[in-house]
């Protein structure tokens, strides 16, 4: 099987376009790069097709690796035959080629092998024959000094036989099956830890039995940490039954031979001492990965939301990380996000100095020329929003409620310390505040994606894995947004195809050293950025006000003679062509065909100077809570109320009410009817209408449905 053969049995596109593909990414081209300017070449596949491309090219060369371990191994034990080493290399599958490995797997002394060392496997092969011979009889005539009797004899036989049993790759691959189907995941709780506070939220499992082929991402990865907390133990298993007579059908030929009880011994011992935990294991390991897949699934799909939320663009804001005690942390920034002024004010208990905080916010909103004011949505946030719509400002001031998540890592981190290394983490965490109102996508980039909370389990799922994910969701937001290579921080260029954290922190140097990029051709300026950077960042970068009107678009340079040779064609100038749809519509895509540029990237461009530089997301829009809902206290059944989606999980989603406890809405709760995928419904950040099910003031949760 070939590498393309092997992408080709997942992926349903032509042989041509995954060729293409591959050729593509062995040249070093991005996946955002080859999906956005490679179309006519892969045929147009889409970012997500591409990237499974390339993981599944990677898989493949992951075995061929294994492959050619596992046959060089046997091979130097002298047992590699003609036979299996066919078998290996016929076979892609790697838990079969582990199987096939097993029995010349190095591993520690197993009492088949004392067993073999004491000269049993002659008899160990006698009763595997399952001839009508006296058994015992045949067992005394391997006595020795290590072999005392023939019980001993009879028992390292069946020692030899169990082994054999538990390396019969038919067996094995069975067995899977039944656990695949059948096996039934179970919970008992420790009784010693039971009383324990934290117990108690994994209560609902203390006893607990399901089919683990049913059980949801959510309910086995919460298992899992039960177990790995020390509140219940495990266990995957089957019937014993089956799994004993499917063994016994596959083993015993002769009913009646004396080897019979030998062999069903062996059997019993193999099963439960070496298939049984093995299997059991591999089942839950592979149940537990689907899971990781599914919260991973989940949190790329909040985080790609998130970042790609509702911008309210370059505006001069007043943000506010509100509080009580310790007061509001209050900074003005300007139009690029950069800090002008802070202070703390002290609107609420125990201070209450309301109506001098109401001076100073009117002050701040008519010196720095604010436009905007943006809440963080933490301690404090609904009082602190009714108070600053209590202040009669001079001109019409908008006001936004934003999340804080992540906000107190960034103020910690080492990217704030260098933005500003004179002020302590509260005034960099306003700073976030603000900023992430402007442009979500630029500010949260600067956080660790785990941070920002918007998943499921994120810590219990395969750390890599998620890594992985989340930085190809970031790179992924990034390149369909577009940057203005002036103002973006080393942080969000560090995401830009072909660019990378290096290439970042050439680029900011040499900004700050020879000022603004007047046109993209500059880049190539920069320390270390050659000409395959320069071809995969291009056009991603943005330059507003440059040179030439192209640099604010998503036109490759490498098209830009294309658009001079249709702007000269209609007899205008370049600029004069970009945005005027009524000509660009007289122009035939057929007639600018190139080598490299074929009729789909054509078209790109054509819709690219109808609207060049368009920012893919919409402008944020102002949200109003319910006035009278300020704290649980406040919530009541039946109550219809506004709401933010602010997390979504497999099971359903958590929407923000204006108060400190997010209520839950089950899937079963979306809308009438069966829902499948909670995506499918809502959307991070969507304004929704709920009604109140149930309030449990204790454990502090709120029960919606979406359901009117």
């Amino acid at each position: 099987m070939t590498n393309i053969q092997y992408i080709k049995s997942v992926i349903s596109t032509t042989d041509k376009n995954i060729e293409a593909t591959l050729k593509l990414l062995s040249e070093d081209c991005t996946i955002p790069f080859i999906s956005r300017y490679r179309k006519d070449q892969t045929g147009n596949l889409d970012e997500v097709i591409i990237e499974q491309i390339a993981k599944l090219s990677k898989q493949f060369d992951e075995i061929i690796k294994r492959k050619e371990s596992v046959l060089k191994s046997i091979e130097e034990q002298g047992q590699l035959s003609a036979e299996l080493k066919f078998k290996i290399e016929k076979s892609f599958d790697l838990q079969e080629i582990e199987d096939l490995y097993l029995p010349y797997k190095k591993k520690k002394k197993t009492k088949a092998d004392v067993a073999r060392e004491n000269g049993l496997e002659p008899l160990a092969k006698i009763i595997m024959s399952q001839s009508n011979e006296n058994i015992d009889f045949i067992a005394s005539k391997y006595l020795n000094k290590n072999v005392a009797n023939e019980d001993e004899a009879l028992q390292g036989a069946r020692d030899i036989i169990a082994e054999w049993i538990n390396e019969n790759i038919f067996i094995r691959k069975n067995l899977r099956r039944i656990f695949q189907r059948k096996a039934v995941i179970e919970t008992k709780v420790v009784k010693k830890k039971a009383e324990e506070e934290n117990a108690q939220k994994f209560k609902q499992y203390f006893d607990w039995a399901e089919p683990i082929s049913k059980a949801p991402s959510h309910r086995l990865l919460a298992m899992l940490r039960a177990e790995a907390e020390g509140f219940v133990k495990l266990n995957v298993e089957i019937e014993k039954e089956e799994a004993i007579d499917f063994i016994e059908e596959n083993v015993i030929k002769n009913a009646r031979s004396e080897s019979k009880p030998h062999l069903e011994m062996a059997i019993n011992d193999s099963y439960k001492r070496l298939l049984e935990p093995a299997i059991s294991n591999e089942t839950l390991q592979e149940a537990k990965a689907k899971a990781d897949k599914t919260a991973i699934d989940v949190f790329t799909n909040n985080l790609g939301q998130l970042l790609l939320a509702l911008p309210l663009g370059e505006k001069r804001i007043l943000a506010i990380d509100p509080g009580f005690r310790s007061g509001c942390k209050v900074v003005c920034l300007d139009e690029k996000g950069d800090l002008l002024y802070n202070e703390t004010i002290y609107p609420h208990q125990p201070q209450n100095e309301t109506a001098m905080a109401m001076k100073k916010i009117k002050s701040m909103v008519n010196a720095y020329n604010i436009e905007a004011i943006s809440i963080g949505n933490g301690t404090a946030s609904r009082e602190t929003e009714f108070f600053i719509k209590k202040i009669a400002f001079d001109k019409p001031v908008q006001v936004f409620v934003v999340s804080e998540a992540g906000a107190s890592v960034y103020s910690a981190s080492k990217i704030a310390r260098d933005e500003f290394p004179n002020y302590d983490v509260t005034v960099r965490g306003s700073v976030s505040i603000g900023r992430r109102l402007s442009d979500p996508l630029a500010e949260l980039v600067k956080i660790d994606p785990k941070s920002i909370g918007v998943g499921q389990y994120q810590h219990d799922v395969d750390q890599t894995k998620l890594k992985e994910e989340l930085d190809n969701t970031v790179v992924r937001c990034v390149n369909s947004v577009g940057i203005n290579i002036n103002t973006a921080s080393k942080s969000l260029l560090s995401y830009v195809s072909g660019i990378g954290e290096k290439m970042a922190e050439n680029i900011v140097a040499y900004r700050s050293e020879n000022g603004p990029f007047e046109d993209r051709k500059q880049i190539k300026k920069v320390p270390r950025l050659g000409e395959k950077a320069f071809q995969q960042a291009a056009a991603f970068i943005r330059i507003k006000d440059g040179k030439n009107p192209l640099d604010n678009s998503a036109v490759h340079p490498e098209a830009y003679g294309i658009v001079e040779k249709m702007a000269k064609d209609l007899g205008l100038k370049n600029n004069e062509l970009i945005a005027n749809k009524e000509k660009i519509a007289l122009i035939k895509p057929e007639n600018y065909i190139t080598n490299d540029i074929g009729i789909l990237g054509i078209k790109d461009i054509l819709k690219e100077l109808e609207k060049p530089g368009l920012d893919p997301r919409k402008a944020a829009k102002i949200f109003e809570f319910d006035a009278n809902v300020k704290t649980i206290k406040d919530v009541r059944s039946g109550m219809i109320l506004p709401g933010i989606v602010n997390n979504i999980t497999a099971f359903g989603c958590f929407v923000d009410i204006g108060i400190k406890e997010s209520g839950l809405v089950h899937i079963s709760q979306l809308k009438e009817g069966f829902v499948s995928d909670v995506n499918e419904v809502v959307k991070l950040h969507q304004h929704v209408q709920v009604k109140v099910v149930e309030v449990d003031e204790e454990r502090k949760r709120i029960q919606l449905t979406m359901i009117l």
